[in-house]
């Protein structure tokens, strides 16, 4: 008998087995990895947003912390095929409703014909048909979560590392591994709540600023993109993400939600320069969809969307995949050795 539904924006109830309890509502969306799933579930980019696997069993190696990317589960809920043990009671501890025993072929097939749509969830031994639609009726658009931002970001500065390069990573979401790839390349990374304003940037006087990865629409990250409108000419400027989508708006350009966006651990993008097709880790429901003063220098083969941005004379590089994967293939992680190049351009900064 089943103890859980997920009531679709199509008007569908879909019953499925109650792994972790609770209720939840949120924009439901897949991803296609079939690793990484302690990843995917610490990844801040997912916030506010109902993750469902693509892959059927999820659990099979179990949950170790050294693998988050960060200090808590992100989704709203977490739909699969089949969850292990492991992840179920990792999820209830966390509070996450999770659910299970669903065709989740055929609820990937819907968000690929309908796009991503809200959802709300019931999950437990009490819980109804009625209690999932309650929950999507009180379910927000990702556009309108003005304050996204706050669930994601650190309250205070912190400091990693003790490097040559200082880096303003403004905290929009970041993954660890950003933090970590850059640590690794002798960089002293200042990771920056993300209502950072000009005078507070220019205190900590960095060589590269930095607009990291984080989750909803980049419209809603408008102290972000007022760093890099004020900066840009006279810092070097990098973005992962939503980073990408925060620089190509400052810098005159635009941006639009896709229909499902792209998650998943195998997104081929051609680099124009080379020739070359590399293999990437994404995570974006929104793309940018004119760079304004930038050049498209990468395309998704799928859909074309531009995956790199960048401007030699105003010293931007930016990349809407995850060079640092986690999960995925590690085929662009030079990316970080690019931004730090770019302290060579470097100039001390002051606040208008």
């Amino acid at each position: 008998m089943s103890d859980a539904y997920l009531a679709l924006e199509t008007g569908d109830v879909v019953e499925a087995n109650a792994r972790s309890p609770g209720q939840a509502r949120g924009e439901l969306v897949f991803t296609t990895a079939y690793t990484g799933y302690e990843e995917s579930l610490t990844d801040p980019s997912y916030e506010a947003q109902v993750l469902t696997f693509a892959y059927p069993l999820i659990g099979n190696y179990g949950v170790r912390e050294e693998r988050f990317e960060s200090d808590r589960v992100h989704p709203s809920a977490v739909v699969a095929r089949e969850l292990t043990d492991d992840v179920a009671e990792w999820l209830t501890e966390e509070g996450v409703p999770a659910v299970d025993g669903l065709d989740t072929r055929d609820l990937v097939l819907d968000i690929r014909e309908g796009g991503a749509m809200k959802v709300g969830i019931a999950a437990g031994p009490d819980a109804t048909p009625e209690d999932a639609r309650a929950q999507l009726a009180d379910c927000p658009h990702m556009s309108d979560l003005t304050d996204i931002g706050s669930r994601v970001s650190v309250d205070e500065p912190e400091v990693h590392g003790d490097g040559d390069t200082d880096v303003a990573l403004v905290d929009c979401g970041a993954k660890g591994s950003i933090v970590s790839e850059l640590v690794e390349r002798d960089a002293t990374v200042h990771v920056l709540p993300y209502d950072t304003t000009p005078a507070e940037l220019a205190a900590v006087d960095p060589d590269v600023l930095f607009i990291s990865n984080g989750p909803g629409d980049p419209a809603n990250f408008e102290a972000a993109e007022t760093l890099v409108s004020e900066f840009v000419g006279d810092l070097p400027v990098a973005g992962i993400c939503l980073g990408q989508q925060v620089v190509a708006r400052a810098l005159g350009g635009t941006t639009e939600k896709m229909d499902f966006g792209h998650r998943g651990v195998n997104q081929p993008v051609l680099d124009y320069d080379s020739g070359r097709v590399v293999m990437t880790t994404q995570n974006h429901g929104y793309t940018v969809a004119e760079p304004g003063d930038l050049d498209v220098t990468q395309v998704n083969v799928n859909d074309d969307t531009p995956e790199g941005l960048d401007s030699d004379e105003l010293d931007v590089i930016t990349r809407q995949y995850h060079p640092e994967a986690n999960p995925g293939p590690h085929d662009s992680l030079d990316f970080f050795d690019d931004v730090l190049e770019l302290a060579s351009s470097r100039t001390t900064v002051t606040a208008d």
